[in-house]
Parts: structure tokens; C-alpha cells; sequence
């Protein structure tokens, strides 16, 4: 087995990667936030509907997207692996009686939200990205686009349901407190250990982790709204 083969099944190089997946997918949810703003404009979808249809068709959109794919699933089976791994490496009996005194209730329960915010995704990811591209999403037709799918039709109805917002807000909850956790965690895996710079870090994941899912819950809250209008 080659040097970076056995640091990428090491330890150290698990948290590694799974820092540096972490990070990726922190920049993805604000491009995906600011996105996802254009629902808001009174133009009855025309502005989300041009920025579904290009980031669908774009070809450079498309590599990262693939991109965004690999991160996630890495993200996902690295931090399965090093549960496992922390799991048996730690004797039962400091895990029931130290626990409480050596991590926070979040870090403790990293797993649980993360698994949470998985199970969302492949819902997520289901009712409006699976249905874009190969769904019999109804067309609307634009001057300067020509025809493309109706996706804001779609994602109308599905916060037109207070069940559906009522869960993805829920859903943002579970997605703030991983993210502060994770946000300052992966930055001290990446070596930002500075006792000059740590506070600032905190600071940073912790505003991060509360404006962006908030801004999210609030679009699906906002979006809920208007429906009963």
C-alpha cells in the first residue's frame, strides 16, 4: 500500500478528508442559499426557473456538481468509518461515565444529525433535483430562455404543505448545530490550532452555522406564507 493510501485510511487522514469535504459543502450551501433567494422575486418563478435551467444544463455546473456528489458521499462514509473506528478504539466504560465531562451534547451526537440531514437530503434531492431532470415538470416558455421546466411551480406547491415546511425547518435546526460543530472542527483538523486565531474561527462557524440555515428555514417559512395569500 502506496504512503497516501495508508494516510487516507489513517485516522488522521479520515478526518482529514472529511474536513476538507465539510468545507466544500459549507461553500456549496451559500451558493445554493443565494439561489434559492430568487424565489422571492414577484416575477411568478421566471427568475428561478432561468437560474434552475442553467445550473441543469451548464456544462461547467455540471462537473462540480459531480463534484458536490463525490464530496457528500465522502463526507458521509468517512465519518461513518471513523464512528466505527472511535467506537472501539474507546473502552465502554469511559464512553458511559466521561462522556458528558470530555464533548459537547453536539459532538456527541454528530452521527445522529448527520444521518438526519442525509435522510433530508435524498428527500430533498428526490421531490425537486430528480424532478427537474428527468420529471414531468410542466413548461413555461420565456423570451430570453425559450422553454424550460416550471420548477418553481414545483417547489411552490411542495412549501405550499405545512407538514413539508414545518420538517424542513426542523431539518435546518439539525443542519445549524452540525454545522457548529463541524465548521470549527474542521479547521482545527486542518492545523488552525492558534490560540490567536481559534476565538475568531468560533466565531465565524458559530454566526455561519445560525444565519444560513435560519435564512433557509425563512425562505421555505416566507414561501409558506404566500401560498395562504
Amino acid at each position: 500500500m502506496s504512503w497516501f493510501a495508508q494516510t487516507l485510511t489513517s485516522s488522521i487522514g479520515k478526518k482529514v478528508v472529511m474536513s476538507l469535504s465539510g468545507l466544500f459543502l459549507i461553500i456549496f450551501l451559500v451558493g445554493h442559499l443565494s439561489g434559492n433567494f430568487l424565489l422571492l422575486k414577484s416575477d411568478g418563478g421566471k427568475a428561478f426557473n432561468e437560474y434552475a435551467e442553467f445550473m441543469t444544463t451548464n456544462q461547467l455546473v455540471q462537473v462540480i456538481r459531480y463534484v458536490l456528489y463525490a464530496g457528500i458521499l465522502l463526507h458521509i462514509f468517512y465519518a461513518i468509518s471513523l464512528t466505527i473506528y472511535n467506537n472501539k478504539a474507546r473502552p465502554v466504560g469511559y464512553k458511559v461515565s466521561r462522556a458528558n465531562e470530555n464533548s459537547s451534547w453536539i459532538s456527541r451526537n454528530m452521527g445522529i444529525l448527520g444521518t438526519l440531514i442525509a435522510i433530508f437530503l435524498v428527500i430533498h434531492l428526490r421531490s425537486f433535483w430528480y424532478e427537474m431532470k428527468w420529471g414531468e415538470v410542466p413548461p413555461v416558455t420565456y423570451e430570453s430562455v425559450g422553454e424550460v421546466k416550471d420548477l418553481y411551480r414545483i417547489v411552490n406547491a411542495a412549501f405550499a404543505q405545512w407538514w413539508y415546511t414545518a420538517i424542513y425547518v426542523v431539518l435546518m435546526v439539525f443542519l445549524a448545530l452540525h454545522l457548529a460543530h463541524g465548521f470549527q472542527s474542521a479547521f482545527r483538523t486542518l492545523g488552525l490550532r492558534h490560540s490567536k486565531y481559534l476565538p475568531l474561527v468560533k466565531k465565524v462557524g458559530l454566526a455561519f452555522a445560525i444565519i444560513v440555515p435560519a435564512l433557509f428555514a425563512s425562505l421555505a417559512v416566507v414561501m409558506y406564507i404566500k401560498s395562504l395569500g
